[in-house]
């Protein structure tokens, strides 16, 4: 008996050894943690449960019969994080380059079915060096098996993927179908093809980094939600968002002690909109004082910057924030910010999330770039997922909604509960310089005359007053009020009840 007991210990050793002692100092010396290392860092202490610890590939081409390392280069299995149940993968950059093979891809796939089964979600720590050469088709087919787990969880369980190396070729495509995607910056990577092919085929040359590094994707494509200076930070940043989330689509998102009144006044806000209509204001500022705590995480913090997105709690429970931010771009609707706030208020809905919207938007940006760039149909995305979306949702206008964009941003026309507006707000199809020149263009020519139609348009429609005589604003409120009058509103609304038409699916415009 002791001989198959230490068998066993031996056994588990080797594959806890992973690609061996120089292959590990080879990934310190990157910067990197282990795969296991990086599973300890995300996990509560002590609570990782592993499946296939010694499962092997079947590959006898190429002379692979002679390396069958334990666990095929990923760690599987499940734990928790402040106690709530996650199920987690690891690839292993150690083990044959951490690449992907039949039975590779089979563990992730089973944690994935237990994920859905349980109702928990799935975490995806990636370092790999792509599809197992030497399996061939064997490899792309078990791609496949992973894809179709992520479309079947999407919605149901949160997903959320962490690179933390390389992830190239079809690889990125089942993080790119998850919720979440972190980076961590100067050691992580994704492209479809690599910078070698970029040169071949188009002839540019382009560094790894510059093609898919961590700035690439938080700034310009906005595949990437964040990154992270190196592996403590971000898998700390991922166990802070699983806090926010709940573990499925059939239960609440978690509710967390608070020690912050929800009848606190806010003074400051009476003062936050400057006298200027054109001068900004750091929206942001609202949002940190509206929550508890003022306990912000913010998703794409470095994409489409004029419109913010991002959980906070009220009352210790999450709320999705969507705010426009007047320090960019005037906090103008445009293609990157419609993009941005339309998936966040999609993935609010899947996931019973109350949705916040803070308005002050002048309009959808005007120009050939945007129109070229098809902003109609993106904007309507925005539109769409929130005239969809049934959850909870409350709005407060701050300063301008203009126009379509008015609409657009959760207006009591989109099925919104609440609709707040301030003091300041001014709520009309136009500003009123543009209106008055469109009004009394035959008076264009007398600047004293077209000044003052303009100061009697402000007086008349620059104000939410003419909104709320029609019911579409429920209450002008006091802007240091605006904590109390959120928190009761959400409040109110913990037993909505709202059902769309019954259909397979919609048909969003994509």
């Amino acid at each position: 008996m002791k001989d198959i007991l230490s068998e066993l210990e031996n056994r588990r050793d080797d594959a806890r050894l992973g690609g061996g002692e120089k292959r590990i100092a080879a990934q310190h010396s990157k910067g990197k943690l282990t795969a296991r290392e990086r599973i300890d860092l995300l996990l509560d202490d002590g609570s990782f449960e592993e499946f296939d610890m010694f499962v092997a590939h079947r590959c006898t081409d190429f002379g692979m019969e002679q390396q069958r390392p334990y666990g095929d280069g990923v760690v599987t299995g499940w734990g928790t994080i402040n106690g709530r149940q996650v199920y987690v993968f690891s690839q292993d950059f150690t083990v044959l380059g951490g690449s992907v093979s039949e039975t590779h891809a089979k563990k992730i796939c089973k944690i994935m079915d237990m994920a859905i089964q349980n109702g928990a979600p799935v975490i995806g720590l990636n370092d790999s060096g792509g599809a197992r050469i030497q399996e061939g088709v064997d490899s792309l087919a078990a791609y496949g098996e992973v894809f179709q787990r992520n479309i079947m969880a999407s919605g149901v369980i949160p997903q959320i993927s962490v690179i933390m190396g390389p992830c190239a070729g079809g690889a990125v495509y089942s993080p790119a179908m998850t919720d979440f995607i972190f980076m961590v910056r100067d050691s992580s990577y994704m492209f479809v093809t690599g910078p070698d092919v970029v040169k071949t085929v188009t002839n540019e040359v382009v560094t790894a980094e510059e093609l898919g590094g961590a700035s690439t994707h938080t700034r310009k494509s906005s595949v990437a939600d964040g990154a992270f200076e190196n592996d403590v930070e971000t898998l700390t940043e991922v166990r802070r968002l699983v806090d926010f989330l709940p573990l499925n689509n059939t239960s609440k998102p978690p509710v967390r002690p608070f020690f912050d009144s929800p009848d606190r006044v806010e003074h400051s806000l009476d003062t936050l909109i400057p006298d200027n209509p054109n001068t900004p204001y750091d929206m942001k500022e609202l949002i940190l004082k509206l929550a508890d705590e003022g306990d912000f995480y913010e998703i794409q913090q470095d994409f489409a910057k004029n419109i913010i997105t991002g959980f906070i709690r009220i009352e210790g429970r999450t709320v999705g924030v969507v705010a426009n931010q007047p320090m960019v771009l005037a906090g103008c609707v445009d293609i990157d910010s419609s993009r941005k706030a339309a998936r966040f208020v999609r993935f609010c809905d899947c996931f019973e999330i109350p949705i916040l919207t803070l308005v002050d938007v002048p309009g959808f940006l005007p120009g050939t770039g945007q129109e070229y760039g098809g902003v109609i149909k993106h904007g309507a995305k925005l539109l769409f997922a929130y005239g969809e979306a049934t959850v909870p949702k409350v709005t407060v206008i701050t300063r301008k909604a203009y126009g379509g964009a008015y609409d657009v941003m959760s207006s009591k026309h989109l099925r919104g509960d609440f609709n707040y507006a301030w003091p300041t707000a001014e709520i009309a199809v136009m500003g009123a310089k543009g209106a008055t020149e469109i009004l009394y263009r035959s008076e264009l020519g007398d600047a004293a005359k077209i000044e003052a139609r303009t100061k009697d348009y402000e007086e008349r429609f620059a104000n939410p007053f003419v909104a709320a005589e029609r019911g579409f604003i429920d209450e002008v409120i006091m802007p240091q009020s605006t904590r109390k009058r959120v928190a009761r509103a959400f409040a109110s609304l913990r037993n909505k009840s709202l059902k769309n038409p019954w259909k397979k699916h919609d048909n969003i415009p994509l």
